[in-house]
């Protein structure tokens, strides 16, 4: 029994024994497994005891180390084998595996953390750029390379320099912060933090940047990124983006450079500083190439006037473009009116001046309708004397041969109009959006002086100004004559007056109303009173406007038709005045109206106040549409 406890515990001693010789075994391969710094090459080798545990080996004279796949290249280095650190002297070279490699004047090296501090006319390279600094703390391990007393990274034709950086050599990103500076052919940015790849020359921008394009043009943002190889943009955190009369507002930004369009989305702004307008809408695409732009949801645009009478237009779809002048608009439209020859209708029968009166968008005629007063016999009105009395106008029968009616705008074919609305469209759309690198196109954008703008609005159009404000369907208007065309169902509103017709023609100056054209279906709304109503109707109505006020108003017809409320002394009214004849004319004062004026053909008559007949009282197209007037201009944004 003894002798068989003896052996349990031989057993057992044996057994431990060999389980620490297994031990002492399985550590053996991770002793040779660390890495060591081997010495390959030099001239000359020496050992050096610097105390009783620690040996120093020194190596000079075209000098080769290696550790695992990286290789070193020195004039002279030391090498501590039991801490395994090394310093080396003189035209260093790390090659690490043939893809990064790492210059030097001076190095530090941990081989245990394998972390390399490097000193003097320090460059890094991975084939694609290169990192120039004078202090560089690089981890082999993670090929990461930290600076922080200056660096530069040279790309092609790219340099950016920073106060402190972080070079990713395995994903070819550095991280740039402090004073950072992007220099390349095209564009100068700076910002106090910025991520840039040197393979893909993405610059990604996280902080306050300034970017200024050499060709004209600045970006502010603190959140995007550009590729600078691909020049395409994107911006968030409503970035400002400038050009020389341009400034671009919105929460997210994209641009494209090769194509020259711009996307901008989120409370999108453009503001022309040159043109004196402003567009605001949810969604704006711009092509910088043929200077266009396209506005959706809920666009707005504003033209400027003057102190703080602006005018505010807004649309379903807001779109604006540029012509030449020799080549406008309003010939490549006259154009396509010679295919559409049963929409043209000659003005008062005068050769030369004709329209396309067209019921659904904007078309233009090739000169402006002329002024009533000097196309007929009848007298100008500045020279109509001081209104008749009212027994003057009473009653008052004139036989003539009336005019020609001329066929109004019903009367025309749809089809028509709709193939001209078509051919509008499709031109303005793909001049839009298509580039376009004809010659033209070029002097277009070389000589802005020599071209035209011109905006179209389309759908639920709606026009605020402080004295005059407007609804119609679409709308028109061109730099050129500075003529609001206003189609389909469009009414004016002028303090207590209401304009309406077919088509309604808008003259501004210093985009201030300066005349109003009305033809076909043409009336003129005054209101006198809650129960009054003040009327002018004809085939045209050619109005004037005095300090944006309505002044003077001339109906023309076959025959044109008036009804008026005569005031006397008190300004109590006395009656009604329902009359016709060949031309009308209505004089404002003080946004009232305040005389009335009646040339040829004239039959009229006056019906006491106490005995007007109500089917008298209203003309043929009477409808007061006050309801759907802009009441000011935030109704405009809704």
């Amino acid at each position: 029994m003894k002798l068989t406890f003896t052996s349990f515990l031989l057993l057992c001693v044996l057994l431990l024994s060999g389980i620490n010789a297994q031990s002492q075994t399985a550590g053996t391969p991770a002793s040779d497994s660390l890495r060591v710094i081997e010495i390959i090459q030099g001239k000359n080798l020496r050992e050096k005891k610097i105390d009783s545990v620690t040996t120093i080996e020194t190596i000079a004279g075209n000098v080769i180390l290696r550790e695992g796949l990286t290789t070193f290249t020195c004039d002279s280095a030391a090498i501590n084998p039991r801490t395994n650190i090394m310093e080396a002297y003189g035209n260093i070279h790390i090659n690490q595996n043939d893809s990064i490699h790492t210059y030097s004047q001076y190095l530090r090296y941990i081989g245990n953390d394998r972390v390399a501090f490097l000193k003097k006319d320090v460059r890094l390279t991975d084939n694609k750029g290169i990192l120039y600094t004078q202090d560089l703390e690089y981890d082999l391990k993670t090929s990461i390379g930290k600076y922080q007393t200056g660096g530069r990274v040279v790309n092609g034709k790219t340099v950016l320099t920073s106060t402190e950086g972080i070079y990713y050599a395995d994903t070819k990103d550095v991280y740039f912060k402090k004073n950072v500076h992007l220099v390349d052919p095209k564009h100068d940015i700076i910002s106090d933090s910025l991520l840039y790849n040197t393979q893909t020359q993405l610059a990604t921008f996280i902080a306050s940047t300034s970017i200024k394009s050499k060709n004209g043009g600045d970006i502010y943002t603190t959140n995007g990124n550009y590729d600078l190889k691909n020049g395409k943009a994107f911006f968030g955190s409503r970035s400002i983006i400038k050009d020389s009369t341009r400034t671009y507002v919105a929460d997210v930004s994209a641009y494209d450079e090769k194509s020259g369009i711009a996307q901008l989305e989120g409370n999108a702004i453009i503001r022309d500083s040159a043109n004196g307008y402003t567009v605001l809408g949810g969604q704006l695409y711009l092509n910088k190439n043929d200077n266009s732009f396209l506005a959706t949801r809920k666009p707005v645009l504003i033209f400027k006037g003057e102190g703080n009478d602006s005018t505010f237009i807004a649309a379903d779809t807001l779109f604006s473009g540029v012509e030449r002048k020799d080549t406008s608009l309003k010939k490549r439209i006259s154009q396509t009116d010679t295919l559409h020859a049963d929409s043209v209708i000659n003005i008062e029968g005068k050769p030369g001046i004709h329209t396309n009166v067209a019921r659904n968008k904007m078309v233009t005629n090739n000169q402006p309708p002329k002024d009533d007063a000097i196309a007929t016999n009848a007298v100008p009105s500045k020279e109509i004397d001081s209104a008749p009395s009212f027994e003057d106008t009473a009653t008052v029968r004139i036989d003539s041969t009336s005019t020609a009616t001329r066929p109004s705008i019903t009367e025309q074919s749809a089809d028509t109009i709709t193939r001209v609305d078509t051919t509008l469209s499709k031109n303005t759309s793909k001049k839009s959006f298509v580039k376009n690198d004809s010659p033209a196109n070029k002097n277009t954008l070389r000589n802005p002086g020599d071209t035209i703008r011109y905006f179209i609005a389309f759908h639920h159009v709606r026009i605020f100004n402080d004295s005059l404000q407007s609804v119609c369907d679409s709308l028109f208007y061109s730099s050129e004559d500075s003529i609001f065309r206003l189609y389909q169902h469009p009414l004016v509103f002028s303090n207590k007056s209401q304009i309406a017709g077919d088509t309604i023609y808008l003259y501004t100056k210093n985009k201030k109303a300066e005349r109003i054209y009305v033809f076909e279906n043409s009336i003129l709304i005054n209101q006198a009173n809650e129960r009054m109503y003040n009327q002018l109707a004809g085939r045209t109505l050619n109005g004037y406007f005095k300090n944006g006020e309505l002044d003077y108003v001339r109906a023309k017809g076959s025959p044109a038709e008036s009804v008026f409320y005569p005031q006397d002394e008190d300004s109590a009214y006395t009656g009604m005045n329902r009359s016709k004849g060949d031309l009308i004319d209505i004089y404002f004062i003080n946004k009232e109206v305040n005389k009335v004026k009646f040339v040829n053909n004239v039959d009229g008559t006056l019906y006491p106040i106490r005995q007007i007949p109500e089917d008298q009282k209203f003309l043929k197209n009477y409808k007061w549409l006050d309801s759907r007037r802009p009441k000011n201009k935030l109704e405009l944004f809704d």
